[in-house]
């Protein structure tokens, strides 16, 4: 039952070992993908990141308004 759960992170594992490391490593030390230097490096690699992280963190910073009945 355990394994079967990890059965699609291992199969990326196997698939791209480099990749999956990589972006364990990034998760884990909670690396912003639109910083620099990082962020040239991964230009250089051909991956675009989206600007869709940058409006949900704009939008968490301002209050937000809730109605009670």
């Amino acid at each position: 039952m355990f394994l079967t759960e990890l059965a699609p992170a291992l199969q990326k594992l196997i698939q791209q070992p480099v990749a999956f490391a990589s972006g364990f490593v990034s998760g884990v030390l909670h690396l912003n993908l639109n910083e620099e230097p990082l962020s040239q490096w991964l230009e250089k690699q051909g991956y675009n990141p989206t600007s869709n992280n940058s409006s949900v963190t704009k939008n968490s910073d301002r209050p937000q308004s809730i109605n009670i009945d």
